[in-house]
C-alpha cells in the first residue's frame, strides 16, 4: 500500500473515533434531562378528573392535594382561594389567613380575596381585621349585600351595634329576603335594649327560614325578655326538649322580676348569659338552650 493509501485510512479511523466519541450518551447530560422532565411532569396544573375526585375526598386530603397545586402557581388566584378554602375546612384558619394574605399583594383589592379573608380573619378572633376587609369589598361593592351583611356581623362582634345595624339596613335594601341578615339584625337590636324591633326582625327571619333553629331560639328568648312566657314557649316547642324550656322560662322570669317596683335591666343582664355562640362563657347546651345565636351569612 502507498504512503498516501496508508496516511487517508489511518485519517478515516481517526475521524470515525471523533465521531464514536460525539455521539456517545453523556451520563451527567442524560440525568440532567431526565430531572428536568421529570420536574416539568411534577408541575403540571392537575387534570380535571384528578381536581374532582381531589374535591369529593375527605377534608384533610382535599387540602393535601390543593396545598400540592398551590405549590406549583402560587401566583393562580384560583389555586389559592380553593386551598384557603380546604384549609378552613380542617380548621387551619391561621395558614388560610396567610394564604389569601399572601395572594392579595399580587391582586390588591380582589373582592374574591377580601371576602374569604374576612371569614377567615372573623374565624381566627380578628374581628376588627375582618371588619376592615369586610368593609374595603362593601365600598368597592356597594350593591354587594353579601358584603354589608358580614361587615354587620363583624361591627356586632365588635361591639359596635349602631354601625352593625346600618349595615344591615344596606344589606336588606338589596336583599330583603336575607333570613340571615335579619336575623342577626334582630340579635343586634336585643342586644341593644329594643326587643319590640327586634321580634320584628326576628319574626320576618322565621318566615324566611321556618327550620332555622337559631332564629326561633333568639325569637323565643326575645319574646321571653318580654314576659311572654306562653309564647315564648310554643315558639321553642318542637325543637328543645321541655325541661331546657322550662329552665329557659324559670330562668328569665327571675331576670325580669321587680325589685321594690322598679324593672330589673333585664335587657343588659340577658345580653351577658345569652351572649352569641361565639363568647367564650355562652352556656352550654346541656344545661340551658338560653343563647342568642348568630346565622351564618
Amino acid at each position: 500500500m502507498s504512503r498516501a493509501k496508508t496516511s487517508l485510512a489511518a485519517l478515516a479511523i481517526a475521524l470515525a473515533g471523533v465521531s464514536a466519541c460525539a455521539t456517545a450518551p453523556d451520563p451527567d447530560a442524560q440525568a440532567a434531562e431526565q430531572l428536568k422532565a421529570a420536574v416539568a411532569e411534577a408541575m403540571k396544573p392537575a387534570t380535571p378528573e384528578e381536581i374532582e375526585a381531589a374535591n369529593n375526598a375527605d377534608p384533610l386530603t382535599k387540602a393535601n392535594f390543593w396545598s400540592k397545586e398551590y405549590g406549583k402557581d402560587a401566583e393562580n388566584l384560583d389555586n389559592a382561594l380553593t386551598f384557603a378554602e380546604a384549609l378552613r375546612g380542617i380548621g387551619s384558619t391561621e395558614r388560610a389567613v396567610e394564604v389569601l394574605s399572601e395572594v392579595l399583594v399580587i391582586y390588591p383589592n380582589e373582592p374574591r380575596i377580601l371576602m374569604p379573608l374576612g371569614r377567615a380573619l372573623a374565624a381566627n378572633g380578628n374581628q376588627l381585621g375582618a371588619a376592615r376587609a369586610f368593609e374595603q369589598v362593601a365600598v368597592a361593592n356597594p350593591d354587594r349585600a353579601e358584603a354589608w351583611a358580614a361587615l354587620g356581623t363583624a361591627m356586632d362582634q365588635l361591639e359596635n351595634h349602631q354601625g352593625a345595624q346600618v349595615a344591615y339596613e344596606k344589606a336588606l335594601a338589596i336583599e330583603p329576603g336575607r333570613a340571615s341578615t335579619l336575623a342577626n339584625y334582630g340579635l343586634s337590636l336585643a342586644l341593644t335594649g329594643d326587643l319590640a324591633g327586634a321580634e320584628a326582625k326576628l319574626r320576618q327571619a322565621a318566615a324566611l327560614a321556618p327550620a332555622d333553629v337559631r332564629v326561633r331560639e333568639n325569637l323565643a328568648l326575645v319574646l321571653g325578655l318580654q314576659g311572654r312566657f306562653d309564647e315564648m314557649q310554643k315558639t321553642s316547642a318542637g325543637y328543645a326538649p321541655e325541661k331546657v324550656v322550662e329552665q329557659n322560662v324559670e330562668l328569665l322570669k327571675e331576670m325580669i322580676q321587680t325589685d321594690n317596683g322598679a324593672p330589673s335591666p333585664a335587657v343588659s343582664t340577658a345580653s351577658q348569659v345569652a351572649a352569641p355562640e361565639t363568647a367564650k362563657e355562652a352556656p352550654p347546651a346541656e344545661s340551658t338552650g338560653l343563647r342568642l345565636r348568630r346565622t351564618g351569612g
